[in-house]
This record gives C-alpha cells, structure tokens and sequence, in this order.
C-alpha cells in the first residue's frame, strides 16, 4: 500500500505565503498560522514516521508553490488505484471546533477508511469533538471536493481542528505537541487500514 499525501495549498517562500486567505486571524500576541505551511508541517511528519515504519508514500506537492487542484489529481492518478491511498491534509475555518474527515458521496473503501481516522483521532484526542455525520451509518462527512471525486484510489480528506478557533489555533495547531499528536492518529490509522486489508 502507498501512501499519497497531498498538503493542501501553498507554502511560504521568501517569507511570503503563496495562499490567498487560508490562514488564521492575527492574535493579539501577534502569531498567527498558514494553513499551507501547517499541512507540510503535518505531512513531513507524517512521512518521517511512515519511513521509520517501512510504508511506502510519496509527498504529492514537495514545491512550495499552491499547486493545480488538476496537477495534484494528476500526480495521484499516475499511481495504481488498487494500491494506494490518497490524503489530503487541511486545517479548518469558520468558527467552529474539532476533527473532521471527508469522502466523496457514496459507500466505497474511502468510507471504511475515513472511519479508521475517526477512531484514532478520538483515542488521541478523546476530548476534542469528532464532527461526524452518520446519516448513512458511518461517521465521514462527504463532499464533492474535486480531489476527493478526480482521484481513483480510496480517497480522503482531513480537517484538522480549527485555525480560526483561538485555542485549538494555539493550544495544538501552533504548538509541538499537538502537531506530533496529529501526525500520531494519521499514522495510526494508516497502519490500522493496512492491517485490514493483509489480514
């Protein structure tokens, strides 16, 4: 099984964001959080520890530059259907709290695997809300995301906590320990999948 990982939008270069928007407001100390440079930092982590544990990924967008929906979706579909997985890394907004995960609409194995991350983020952060949606018996939320519906393979997208929300913005999107946390549950979840499908 490989392991796509796609960090959502833009990096920063030269010390400018490539993003428009997609960062979280400016707090009074003055910090203040790029979505884009936020999900390298997630996927980087996530690669690392995927090497240590002998899985094979590939980082879909190792520019800095906010890269095409369709060249994403394009680097993701070069890869066998049957054997990969793609994960897409993001931070929310909008004023609320908590986890979600994304699929495309319908039952398919991404729907399986969603569920996967949604047990290991609750193990990890057991008192954080999971925003599920179970109104077709599991617990993604779905979405009709371009990279979710252009990608062959099993496909989902992850909304880690709220960038807009000033204490899950500063208390784990902008601090060590809740970054190493996040990239934990995604790592779990990823050998949980793939120690379904050997089994």
């Amino acid at each position: 099984m490989k392991i796509l990982l796609d960090n959502g939008h833009g990096g920063i270069i030269n010390g400018e964001y490539q993003t428009p928007g997609k960062r979280s407001p400016m707090w009074a100390d003055g910090s203040q959080l790029f979505e884009g440079d936020f999900n390298r930092k997630i996927v980087n982590g996530i690669a690392r520890e995927l090497e240590e544990r002998d899985i094979e990924y590939e980082i879909l967008v190792p520019e800095l530059e906010d890269i095409r929906l369709s060249e994403r979706v394009k680097r993701a579909n070069k890869n066998d259907p049957n054997g990969s997985l793609y994960l897409s890394i993001h931070s929310n907004a909008g004023g609320g709290n908590g986890f979600e995960v994304y699929t495309s609409p319908g039952q398919s194995m991404s729907d399986d695997v969603a569920t996967l991350f949604g047990e290991e983020f609750k193990k990890t952060f057991p008192n954080r809300p999971l925003r599920a949606d179970f109104d077709d018996g599991d617990l993604d939320k779905e979405n009709r995301f371009y990279v979710l519906t252009k990608t062959k393979m099993p496909s989902i997208l992850t909304e880690n906590f709220f960038m807009d929300n000033e204490d899950e913005c500063k208390n784990i999107l902008m601090t060590e320990d809740g970054r190493e946390r996040i990239v934990e549950f995604h790592v779990n979840a990823i050998e949980d999948m793939i120690n379904v499908l050997t089994e």
